[in-house]
């Protein structure tokens, strides 16, 4: 097969790898299966030894590795990197792509005896970024020393670019999730301290702390006795 055959072929892969992706977001699965769902697709699409997705905390500035197609104990429970720190930290503060092409070589890779135990060589990294804002990065390492051509690294950039979409709608899937329920709690809260205070004579501070006691009591959330309250109110006067 020729360069040109190559790349065609590789293109519907990167195609199918892409829309695989972009699946992940519309279905029911976890944020721990979605990031694993890429770095196995990635890793066949790159021909990979190894694959490594690292999501940035921003709190604390650290990468951390949250999916690998891995099963190296080692190799998954490496430290953190700050941000800045190794090849991997140094692409997320800088926001661009970078080849090594010889990791047991290079003074910035922090993992050299890792690396070596793994049978590790080359190293291609890529930022994972949502408008410009980094979330992590994406790793792929050869078991030869190899040199990266543009168009693998554009490869890698095109996967990293859907996944970071991917990762950031679930996120806001997630928050726009936990800021619905947190109003109907409040709306539960507010409804079953104002039958509270009508049915038992409190004022609103009262009620709150009786509806606090129950649910400290009974091992159930505020929002559970706020509704059962709703419910046993709503039944008397059926």
């Amino acid at each position: 097969m020729n360069d040109k055959n190559k790349k065609i072929e590789n293109a519907k892969d990167i195609i199918g790898a892409l829309s695989k992706i972009s699946e992940a977001v519309t279905s029911d699965l976890y944020l721990e299966d979605i990031l694993k769902l890429i770095v196995t697709v990635t890793a066949e699409v790159m021909g990979s030894k190894i694959c490594s997705l690292m999501l940035l905390d921003p709190k604390k500035k650290e990468l951390v590795i949250k999916a690998t197609q891995s099963i190296s104990k080692e190799y998954i429970n490496k430290n953190p990197l700050k941000l800045g720190e190794g090849i991997a930290g140094r692409v997320a503060l800088e926001n661009k792509p970078m080849a090594i092409y010889n990791i047991l070589e290079d003074k910035n890779y922090k993992y050299h005896e890792i690396g070596r135990k793994e049978g590790l060589a080359s190293m291609l990294c890529v930022p994972l970024h949502v408008k410009g804002k980094v979330i992590g990065v994406l790793n792929t390492y050869t078991s030869e020393p190899y040199q990266f051509s543009d168009y693998e690294v554009n490869i890698l950039k095109t996967v990293a670019d859907q996944a970071a979409i991917v990762i950031e709608n679930y996120r806001l899937v997630v928050e726009t999730k936990v800021i619905r329920e947190e109003l109907e709690t409040r709306k539960a809260v507010e409804r079953a301290k104002g039958v509270l205070m009508k049915e038992q004579n409190l004022d609103e501070e009262e009620a709150f702390r009786k509806i606090q006691k129950f649910a400290m009591d009974n091992r159930k959330s505020v929002r559970d006795i706020a509704e059962a309250i709703i419910l046993s109110y709503e039944i008397k006067g059926i």
